[in-house]
């Protein structure tokens, strides 16, 4: 017997299938804890089990691929199917689970998930929140850039020849006073994103330390 998974946010839906692809019977489960158990002791009561064949199991799927690997269960990892085909072809998640289930009976999934939880996935989880900060940062550069080049002159030309470095102090040592006429307004919106492009490399800097 194969159980085929597709994985939400909220909702698993499973579907056990026999040896030959027929449909034997289907569950629905939280995607927590609680669900996961649920779904793997409902998937005990129906025979033999061979393997897990779930979608996901990078993001929605992760939690039940690692509950039924440590259960002791083969855990397959099945590609999701295109979205905008199952909506126009009407599919259901079951019927979605269903083919999960099938690709492992006819060896087309084979991928075996990642563990997520090695020194890898420890990285990776650090990595993606230094590499977001590094975007917003570039990001707080550029906008301060463009707005810098439809500033009055006088502040155009005192800010434009600096470096970066030089550019982003500058910046957040500017006094705009009452934000009154254009100059004063500019002076304001440039040194709140100097101040927002030190706020992120101190916390690139706090990551890179970790």
């Amino acid at each position: 017997m194969i159980v085929g998974v597709d994985t939400h946010k909220h909702e698993h839906v499973a579907v056990a299938t026999n040896d030959l692809g027929a449909r034997l019977a289907t569950f629905r489960a939280p995607a927590n804890g609680a669900g996961y158990a649920d779904l793997v002791a409902w998937a005990r009561t129906l025979g033999d089990l061979e393997a897990f064949g779930i979608e996901g199991t990078g993001s929605y799927g992760v939690g039940l691929a690692s509950f039924a690997r440590r259960q002791g269960f083969r855990v397959v990892e099945v590609n999701r199917c295109d979205r905008r085909k199952r909506r126009n072809n009407g599919k259901s998640d079951t019927l979605d689970a269903e083919a999960a289930a099938r690709s492992v009976l006819a060896g087309v999934a084979t991928g075996t998930p990642k563990t997520a939880d090695g020194a890898a996935e420890m990285v990776r989880q650090i990595k993606i929140a230094r590499d977001t900060a590094v975007k917003a940062r570039t990001a707080a550069m550029t906008t301060l850039k463009t707005l810098l080049v439809n500033a009055p002159s006088r502040v155009r030309e005192a800010l434009e020849p600096l470096t970066d470095r030089k550019l982003i102090d500058r910046c957040a040592a500017l006094r705009p006073g009452d934000i009154i006429d254009p100059t004063a307004a500019v002076k304001h919106a440039l040194r709140a994103l100097a101040a927002r492009w030190r706020t992120l490399s101190a916390e690139i800097d706090l990551v890179v330390a970790t």
